[in-house]
């Protein structure tokens, strides 16, 4: 294989949350291990990858972020132009088990988009007052985003939540992640309240800093981890033919063990 395709899985995850939470932030430390202190709001949708080891695997993690503020309104659907194809080459089959990828071109029916590469050049109309539904398609884990020192961003995140679990699969792992734990002098959600949210939701939960690096590789490697454990729990080995019928089978996620809070100094 050549390098671009080098690897066992391949897992979409979202980042979601309130604008200014530091989301892009996330991103770019973990994908590049950068920080930018000027850092604006996203526009639009921005995805990165990385590669790392989980249990003896080469999991590819795409990140995507995307600016668009939460609506309480339906989502709207984007306009694509895809000028290109898209090829299949899993070791393992595990349609049955998390979301298929079947919209876009050239996909071959009963593939997930974690065993997909796209080739294609798609351009994606992000004009839009709403979240499109394809930000959360495909995507087996996602980040649910708010700042430990605005506590404002903190109550949306069960409108984040709701929104999340309305339009993502219901079998998504999540993560619940306050960020800018550096700001701890300026603390305006407490710790317990969020673990005790996360648990009450059955989601995962960590505290991060984007500027010193503090927890995020710990919550990627995490969510990471999770999703290969249930996959690789329920994959089988590639046969003859690898595209398998549905057996009407599901997979329950249960939340990871808390992970320990930064003690930062700083912003962001």
């Amino acid at each position: 294989m050549s390098e671009g395709t080098n690897f066992d899985y391949l897992f979409k995850v979202v980042l979601i949350g309130d604008s200014g939470v530091g989301k892009s932030n996330l991103l770019s430390r973990f994908t590049r291990n950068e920080f930018n202190l000027e850092s604006k709001s996203t526009i639009g949708v921005e995805f990165a990858t990385r590669s790392l080891n989980v249990d003896g695997k080469n999991i590819k993690a795409q990140i995507w972020d995307t600016g668009m503020p939460f609506s309480s309104h339906p989502p709207l659907v984007p306009q694509f132009s895809v000028t290109s194809d898209v090829g299949c080459f899993a070791k393992y089959e595990y349609s049955n088990d998390l979301p298929i990828l079947r919209s876009w071109s050239g996909a071959i029916p009963g593939y997930h988009l974690s065993v997909c590469q796209i080739y294609a050049s798609v351009i994606v109309d992000v004009s839009l007052s709403h979240r499109p539904i394809s930000y959360y398609r495909g995507a087996v884990g996602a980040l649910l985003v708010y700042d430990i020192s605005k506590h404002a961003t903190y109550v949306n995140v069960t409108r984040w939540l709701k929104e999340l679990r309305d339009h993502a699969d219901s079998n998504i792992v999540i993560m619940l992640v306050g960020n800018k734990s550096d700001l701890k002098h300026l603390r305006a959600v407490p710790t317990d309240e969020a673990k005790a949210f996360a648990t009450e939701n059955g989601l995962s939960f960590i505290e991060t800093s984007a500027l010193d690096a503090s927890n995020v590789e710990g919550a990627f490697q995490t969510i990471l981890t999770d999703i290969y454990r249930i996959v690789s729990s329920k994959s089988l080995e590639q046969s003859a033919d690898p595209i398998k019928p549905p057996t009407g089978d599901s997979i329950t996620v249960q939340p990871s063990v808390d992970a320990t809070t930064n003690q930062g100094s700083k912003c962001c």
